[in-house]
């Protein structure tokens, strides 16, 4: 079996589940080497060691990184261990994100505490700008070329253009969208794309978890894991420098590449209406 990502090295922030655990098998099933993090290791259902094994299980290989990335150090470190071990990077995924306790659904902002702030912006936006910044000279390192460009891929949402779930998770997706398109002005003379990737709506564990409760119709939930592989599309697409800056719809790949699910199915599309 081909696998075109052998001997690269990733990162993908967040993985201890949902569409960061998604992302990380999907590299393996390429024959990556990937980091995984997040904060909680051990044999749970939920954690970076368990994902690791899921990542050896599809052809990759991986380490876990205890990483709590509201904490500029353990980001640090985490990118200084990939340089110790591996002295290069060639793709980073942004993907970690915080949902507040208890989850910001509905209600005005003055309903929630302004916690919440920190929870979405301070981890769904700046740790993901920490990150790129410790992960710039690692990708510089793997000497990119037009041919063979280094790659970021931040997971973002519609919500970054419309609204989804409250005020400050619109201000952080809306962030995160600028913030790759002015790094990939900024990384070009480098060759490194940056791509924003839109996910439709997902069957994390966290929503499935709430499927109940929120009436949810799960006939239209894109899976982490084809999620997973649309971003893996979008890292090894051969045009990636000409689309970097762009947001790049789950759906639109699925598409492009013929991308399927664990049960054969495209992902499903996404309404993009903005009137919501």
């Amino acid at each position: 079996m081909t696998q075109p990502l052998a001997g690269k090295i990733a990162v993908v922030t967040g993985s201890s589940r949902g569409i960061g655990r998604g992302t990380a098998v999907a590299l393996g099933e390429q024959g990556a080497t990937v980091y995984v993090t997040g904060r909680t290791t051990g044999d749970d259902e939920l954690s970076i060691d368990t994902t690791v094994k899921m990542v050896e299980a599809a052809g990759g290989s991986a380490i876990a990184v205890q990483t709590d990335h509201g904490d500029d150090d353990q980001i640090a470190a985490l990118f200084a261990q990939v340089e110790a071990e591996q002295g290069k990077l060639d793709i980073l995924v942004n993907n970690v994100y915080k949902i507040p306790n208890p989850p910001a659904w509905g209600g005005g902002f003055w309903d929630h505490p302004v916690s919440i702030w920190d929870d979405q912006v301070g981890i769904g936006l700046r740790a993901h700008y920490v990150a790129t910044w410790y992960a710039a000279e690692l990708l510089f390192a793997a000497n990119p070329t037009p041919a063979a460009p280094g790659a970021i891929i931040n997971v973002s949402s519609p919500g970054g253009q419309s609204y989804h779930f409250s005020s400050s998770y619109g201000a952080g997706k809306a962030g995160l969208d600028r913030l790759g398109a002015d790094m990939a002005i900024e990384l070009a003379p480098r060759y490194v794309g940056c791509c924003t990737l839109y996910p439709g709506s997902v069957g994390t564990e966290f929503i499935m978890a709430h499927v109940d409760e929120r009436n949810t119709d799960t006939s239209h939930l894109q899976t982490p894991l084809v999620v997973g592989r649309a971003a893996v599309a979008l890292a090894m697409a051969p045009d990636l420098l000409e689309r970097s800056g762009s947001i790049q719809w789950v759906e639109d790949l699925g598409e492009e590449f013929d991308l399927r699910d664990e049960h054969g199915n495209r992902p499903p599309a996404y309404s993009r209406r903005t009137d919501r």
